[in-house]
């Protein structure tokens, strides 16, 4: 099964990551301090493309476009860090790490999706 979970509620104790925990932001987290996260991996080239993050600006207005277009990269993405994260949800369960502030709109519930119908 795949989950997803804001890396600040799992830092204050607030849940806990199931199975193999893989963040997914291209960037660090803002704030938070490498030791004080456990993660098994960070898959950096599973985020959306910049171009893309810049545009949507996690404007809620828009997030149906940028699912639109954010499955359309994945669609077209062939990359190993892809192809890992499809085969650790195959094998179990995986939480998907991310650092936006809302736990529903966000690529990572994109991401999980798109998994799931894959």
């Amino acid at each position: 099964m795949i989950y997803t979970a804001k890396v600040h509620d799992i830092i204050r104790g607030d849940q806990e990551p199931r199975g193999v925990a893989v963040l997914v932001d291209k960037l660090w987290p803002r704030g938070v301090a490498k030791e004080r996260l456990s993660y098994d991996h960070w898959f950096k080239n599973v985020a959306p493309s910049p171009g893309l993050r810049k545009w949507w600006r996690h404007d809620a207005d828009t997030f149906e476009e940028f699912a639109r277009r954010y499955r359309a990269e994945l669609d077209e993405n062939d990359g190993e860090e892809l192809a890992r994260l499809r085969q650790l949800a195959e094998d179990g369960d995986v939480t998907l790490l991310f650092a936006a502030k809302d736990h529903e709109i966000n690529h990572a519930t994109v991401l999980k999706a798109w998994l799931e119908e894959s």
